[in-house]
């Protein structure tokens, strides 16, 4: 189906997350931090991504790597998996979204519904396919 790199710091969430996805018929690759990301798009360019927003090292770090992510690949789908209004009260959501400030395709809420996870990753996918037909 699609090759899906996860880039989240909690190994036990990514490793969950990678067993629902090859589940469902898809490739994944794993990394934990943004530094990593940028190498491992840049050897294999995924056809979608799953993103952590919060790193230890900065809280909006994921913010930042969708940014870089776009800058430096393009139209790359992006789907953001966050726990920031858990932490933040900042009221977070996809009315967000945005081609400058945050380039993603969508969001979802950790904790993460698988169900829901697969859906958004779909629709992510499905979404991609069409823009590249036109």
């Amino acid at each position: 189906m699609a090759y899906l790199l996860i880039i989240d710091d909690d190994a036990d969430f990514a490793d969950a997350i990678s067993t629902v996805c090859r589940a469902a018929g898809h490739e994944t690759a794993i990394v934990h931090t943004p530094t990593d990301a940028l190498t491992s798009v840049a050897a294999q360019r995924p056809d979608g991504i799953l993103l952590d927003v919060m790193f230890p090292e900065d809280p909006s770090a994921g913010f930042k790597l969708a940014r870089e992510l776009h800058r430096r690949f393009g139209q790359l789908p992006v789907l953001l998996l966050t726990a920031v209004n858990q932490r933040f009260p900042l009221g977070f959501s996809s009315k967000d979204i945005d081609p400058d400030w945050l380039p993603v395709a969508g969001l979802v809420e950790k904790p993460v519904a698988f169900p829901v996870l697969l859906e958004k990753v779909d629709t992510m996918l499905a979404a991609a396919r069409a823009r590249a037909q036109t």
